[in-house]
Parts: C-alpha cells; structure tokens; sequence
C-alpha cells in the first residue's frame, strides 16, 4: 500500500480486552493503528506483545485517558504531526458504574439469567461510580471524537465506531420521557441529552432512581450507553460524508464482567472491526447488534415510522443486507423498498 494512501485508525481503551482484539484485527489488514490507554507502561506492554505477533501493519502507543481532557488535545496533535489525518475512530474505552461481586455475577450467567436476581448482592453502585461512567462512557468519547472530527474530515472514507451495548435499548429505560427525548430524531440535540444526564446524576445523588422512572440496576452503564446511541445520530446526521455507527459486540469474555461472557475476544472485537470497514454509500447513524441492525424504521406508505411511533426497538435484520434508513437523518417524507434484498430509504414523496 503506497504511504499517501496508508489507512490511519485511533483504538481508545485498547491494552486490553475487546480494545485489544481491535486493535489487533485493524493492524492485521494493514491499518496503522493508534493504541490509547490511561496506564502508559500497560500501554506499551500491549503494543510490544503486538508487534512480537508479526502483524501486517504499524501499531503505536500513545496515552489517552478519555475522562481528562488535558490528555486528548496532544493525541490529536501527535496524529496530526505523525499521519496528517485520521481515518477511523474507535470509542472503546468504558466501564460499569458498578463493583461486580464476581461469584454472584457468574452464578446469575450460569442460571441463564432465569431466576429471580437481587441485585444488591450482585453489584455495588453509588453516585461516585455513576458519575465517573457517565464521564467516561459518554462524555469521554464525545470529547475524543470532537477534537478528532477535523482529521477525519481529511479522510476519503472517514469512520467512526462506538462501541455501545444492548444495554443502552430504550426498552431497559422504564421513563416515557426518557425514551421519548432519545427516541425523537427530529429533535434531538446534544443539549437534551446533556439534561438528561444531568437530571439522572441529580436524582441518583437524592436516592430518587426508582420514583422518578430510572432503571434499578446498572443505571449508569444503561444511560450513558443510551445517551451514546442518541449522540451517534446526532453525528450521523451532522457529518452525512461520514461512515457512524454504534455496535454492541456481544457478551464477550472481559474485566468489565468478571470474565463471566460467552463470547471470545475476538468475535466481539470483529463485529466492531466490520463497521469500520463499511463503504462510503453503507449505513449511518445505526444501532447495530450481533452483526444485524437492532434499530428499524417500517413504513406505513406515507413517512417513516420511527422508535417513537412503534414503542419497540425493532427486529434484527443481517448486517449484509445494509440497510440504508439513515436512522440519524431527516427521515420525513422517506420510504423503504422492501422488494429488494437491500433496504434502502432511496426516495423521498
């Protein structure tokens, strides 16, 4: 590959665990990869075990804590001053918001989360936990992506891949108000998801999770993986070039769940890897979910149904049939042809 056209891709979270695989299935297709982390010294670690595997491309390390901004303005400098540009951005970094009893946990894994499970001895969260994984979660890779947009904006093929969670599905939200702010794509703004976030952290500090609609349990990982979905058709819908998208890799073996998922590594870590991968005319502003689009708009002949409308998060369609709804964009008017394999908002009434 001839240097001028040299893929360029920022992995955040990546010394270890899906991150890692990330980073690890990017370079073995060639792309120069950026490796970020908070600990430098793991950092390097994971970039020398790499490099010992004899991938096909370039893996650097450079030190990101997405939850201090002090730390990201000198990442996009060093990619500006090393690569000129940025071709794919991967938000990875997150954590729980939650301390795990990790026996109790793998027990509710192994019952097939059949029975009935009380929370409160599986998990630990208080507001300081909270806080912290809204921070990360979603302030943290809202930051890392805004200071990077303007070296993406070089790229012929930009792409951008949040790393989410069946988690975030607004069906695990019991607020109607809730769901209804993140769920009106007309409307939505980064300031409405910034209130609601605000008045979630507020209303978790008084106690008040339960009265006033907030989920019980894993409240903080359910809403900043919520307001991340939302925030990825907001920059769907304000980078139209751009290639955005939000995937949940699955129940993948790692830290976050005591090593209690089902799945390895490396299925979850190519599930991301296959977003950053779509064409320039592939989809954007989805929710995608074990390599099928979780998010659908149907429509009733006249304008497109959207998440509002049908009070479900949809049905699962594979990821090869590229649904081209653009569920960030202004849907109005448009409808889908659903006599072809692919499913495409192609005209508008």
């Amino acid at each position: 590959m001839a240097e001028g056209t040299k893929r360029c891709a920022v992995v955040t979270g990546a010394n270890k665990g899906i991150g890692f695989g990330i980073v690890k299935q990017l370079a073995s297709d060639g792309i120069t990869v950026v490796l970020t982390a908070r600990d430098e010294k793991r950092g390097l670690e994971a970039v020398e075990k790499l490099k010992q595997s004899g991938l096909g491309g370039e893996v650097v390390f450079h030190q990101l804590d997405v939850a201090n901004p002090a730390t990201i303005a000198p990442l996009a400098e060093f990619i500006k001053t090393q690569f000129g540009k940025l071709d794919i951005l991967v938000n990875n970094a997150g954590v729980g918001g939650s301390i795990l009893d990790a026996d109790a946990f793998k027990a509710v894994v192994a019952s097939g989360w059949k029975e009935t499970i009380d929370w409160n001895k599986v998990m630990t969260e208080n507001y300081e936990l909270a806080k912290e994984c809204v921070q990360i979660n979603y302030y943290g890779a809202k930051r890392t992506t805004e200071a990077l947009i303007p070296l993406l904006r070089l790229s012929e093929s930009p792409r951008i891949v949040n790393v989410s969670s069946s988690m975030g599905n607004l069906n695990k939200i019991p607020s109607d108000r809730v769901k209804g702010v993140f769920s009106d794509v007309e409307n939505l703004t980064e300031e409405r998801i910034d209130e609601v976030l605000t008045q979630f952290l507020e209303d978790f500090k008084e106690g008040s999770l339960e009265t006033k609609g907030w989920p019980s349990h894993m409240s903080s990982y359910i809403l900043s993986k919520a307001a991340m979905n939302a925030y990825t058709r907001i920059l769907a819908k304000k980078y139209p070039d751009f290639r955005i998208n939000c995937v949940c890799p699955g129940f993948v073996k790692t830290d976050i769940n005591s090593n209690s998922g089902v799945l390895p590594v490396e299925e979850g870590a190519a599930r991301v890897v296959k977003l950053a991968f779509l064409p320039n005319d592939g989809p954007s502003g989805c929710f995608f979910s074990q390599n099928v689009v979780d998010i659908i708009v149907l429509t009733d002949g006249s304008r497109i149904l959207g998440l509002g409308d049908l009070g479900v998060q949809g049905i699962g369609i594979p990821l090869e049939n590229l649904i081209y709804m653009f569920a960030a964009a202004n849907t109005t008017g448009y409808t889908i042809d659903l006599s072809t394999q692919l499913l495409m908002a192609h005209q508008k009434l």
